[in-house]
């Protein structure tokens, strides 16, 4: 049975730029938009969270782009509504679907940009912006092959988790950075061979230690001294796969803090000594690979392959983030480092997420 569209729905708006995300956006209510051909319409009911949605809010990704216009990358939900020109047999159909403005109840998207999914479950949503930077990161710049040895930093986050358990899959010995004894005993549920807690022990040290040869492949998404770190232990011929830079999203300049400016400067000098690279990764621009990766992912997840965790803030708040009104909380919840597996915000009340 279809479900009844409102009339308003609420969502959220960035009418500053700004990489402070509760500065920068106004919970605004509006029209939920009438359907034109060949579009969908979605209730959203669980949205993603993202160490990249400061960057939006702040422009780095979009220049040029003034405000107002509306935030949020990702979400999961359910058809409710179709234009001209598309089966209505659609309509109930859950999707998960990576569109500006997804912080928002209702969202109207191509059918194009529809990723079809077995249910409106929270665990196939980090399947996208997660899953398929890892996947398709450790594919295209990894290169992986059987008993290398993957670095991953910032391993329980939404992405690192994907990227752990898929090197796994691979063959390799994985190694995983975190910060919290909670998050070292996620990690070693789900596969990780050697874990580094950064806050008791230094990144660089335990690798010189343990790893004198250095790493093959390092998934990195901290910057600032962690990548100094790693690459540093690059071992000959290693490749370090830049997804993110997280310690520098909240500066003014957008770049994370170094000892040095030499750091950079040596570069050169230290992938030409050791034939290694360093190469970055933008998922953006693989977006003709998209339908397959979700699809090779969702199949991982339903033969229990792989896991996907997701955290729904519950040890923040009773019952966890719920209601539009709480994207603001989880999004400084991540930038907090209190997460394992990735951050979801419940747009209604009612349910819980099984597979």
């Amino acid at each position: 049975m279809a479900s009844k569209i409102p009339s308003t729905m609420r969502q959220v708006v960035v009418t500053k730029l700004s990489s402070n995300f509760r500065e920068a956006v106004t919970i605004t209510s509006t029209s939920v938009p009438k359907i034109p051909p060949g579009q969908l319409l979605v209730q959203n009911k669980y949205v993603g969270i993202n160490a990249s949605d400061i960057n939006f809010t702040a422009g780095k990704y979009t220049p040029g782009t003034k405000p107002p216009f509306p935030a949020g990358m990702e979400a999961i939900g359910k058809i409710v509504g179709v234009g001209q020109n598309v089966s209505k047999n659609l309509i109930g159909s859950a999707v998960a679907h990576m569109s500006n403005g997804a912080f928002s109840e209702y969202q109207l998207i191509q059918k194009s940009h529809a990723f079809p999914m077995p249910s409106e479950n929270a665990e196939f949503l980090p399947l996208l912006v997660s899953g398929m930077t890892a996947s398709l990161a450790l594919k295209h710049c990894g290169n992986l092959k059987p008993n290398e040895k993957v670095l991953v930093t910032a391993a329980a986050g939404g992405t690192g988790q994907f990227a752990v358990q898929l090197a796994k899959l691979a063959g390799c010995h994985v190694i995983g950075t975190c910060s919290t004894d909670k998050k070292a005993d996620f990690l070693k549920s789900i596969g990780c061979d050697r874990v580094i807690v950064t806050s008791k022990e230094n990144l660089g040290q335990v690798l010189k230690e343990h790893y004198p040869e250095g790493v093959d492949v390092v998934y990195e998404s901290v910057g600032g001294e962690t990548y100094d770190t790693c690459v540093n232990r690059l071992a000959v011929k290693g490749r370090l796969i830049v997804i993110g830079y997280i310690s520098g999203y909240q500066s003014p300049m957008g770049v994370g803090s170094s000892k040095s400016a030499r750091s950079a400067a040596a570069l050169p000098i230290k992938l030409l000594m050791k034939s290694a690279r360093v190469e970055g990764f933008f998922l953006f621009h693989y977006a003709n690979q998209w339908n397959q990766t979700v699809q090779e992912l969702v199949e991982l997840l339903m033969e229990k392959k792989i896991k996907s965790s997701v955290d729904l803030g519950m040890s923040e708040s009773p019952g966890g983030f719920k209601g539009i009104d709480s994207i603001l909380n989880a999004v400084e919840y991540l930038y907090a480092r209190k997460n394992v597996g990735k951050i979801v915000v419940n747009l209604n009340s009612s349910g819980e997420s099984k597979l």
